[in-house]
């Protein structure tokens, strides 16, 4: 088996991600409630039984609002940083010492047949920090909560073969929607989130030639819409010279509706 994914859940109410190889099946994030986190396996075919680990990226409630009762209920080890153990800690219930583990940042551990990287992201939270995948000369990453991407950043996650990309917001939108103004100077801000605009650019830079998927990813319900981002991020690669449509996708996520399980190939 290769590397498969699917992005079970994105955006600004809850987020969870799945990614599998044949000895590794991990959950990264469980932002949803448990029960909710059971029907998006379900509607990819994946027992929760099956599942070996529990990665977490930050401590913010849209992606730790499942994870003590996934871990209890399935007795999964989880992985943190120690920042974010600390700051989730009064959020995830108890948790049995030999459950768990200390995945630092800039780091990358072994999981049976899969290498996971770690890497900072400005964001503000205890210490957040997000993921590529590397599996047979196959590579995913996931790259969303953060307010601007760095060099460092493009760097570790260029030419993977798919992104899953925040794309948070509408400038426009954000600008004149109905948040008050210090909560938009948050998310406009280099410790916020990543623009539709932002997110394009960025993929211009980093699309290399093994990419043949963009999961665009973290919509904010209030200040964007599918259809805006796609067609956004699609028009500005276009200028770019890249063609969406022949050998590289774009696709979008939904924070109730799992994308099809996708093995990459």
């Amino acid at each position: 088996m290769t590397l498969s994914f699917s992005v079970l859940a994105s955006g600004s109410t809850g987020n969870a991600f799945y990614i599998a190889t044949e000895k590794e099946k991990i959950l990264v994030d469980a932002g949803v409630s448990g029960k909710e986190l059971e029907r998006l396996l379900a509607e990819v075919d994946i027992d929760p039984n099956s599942l070996t680990k529990l990665l977490v990226t930050h401590e913010h409630s849209d992606h730790i609002k499942g994870l003590g009762i996934m871990a209890r209920r399935y007795q999964l080890p989880i992985f943190a940083n120690e920042k974010t153990w600390k700051a989730m800690a009064g959020s995830i219930g108890k948790i049995a010492l030999d459950q768990k583990f200390l995945f630092n940042m800039e780091e990358t551990k072994t999981f049976g047949d899969l290498d996971v990287e770690s890497f900072g992201v400005s964001h503000d939270a205890a210490e957040p920090m997000f993921f590529t995948f590397h599996h047979e000369g196959k590579k995913v990453a996931l790259v969303t909560d953060l307010g601007y991407v760095s060099e460092r950043i493009k760097k570790t996650v260029e030419n993977a073969d798919a992104y899953i990309f925040e794309s948070n917001h509408d400038v426009s939108m954000l600008r004149m929607g109905r948040y008050p103004w210090n909560v938009k100077r948050r998310i406009l801000g280099d410790s916020g989130h990543v623009s539709n605009d932002d997110c394009a650019l960025a993929l211009s830079e980093i699309i290399g030639d093994q990419t043949k998927r963009i999961y665009l990813a973290h919509l904010s319900k209030d200040n964007n819409m599918k259809e805006l981002a796609r067609m956004s991020v699609q028009n500005y690669l276009s200028e770019y010279g890249f063609s969406i449509g022949d050998k590289l996708h774009l696709h979008d996520t939904d924070p109730k509706v799992p994308t099809p399980l996708y093995e990459v190939v």
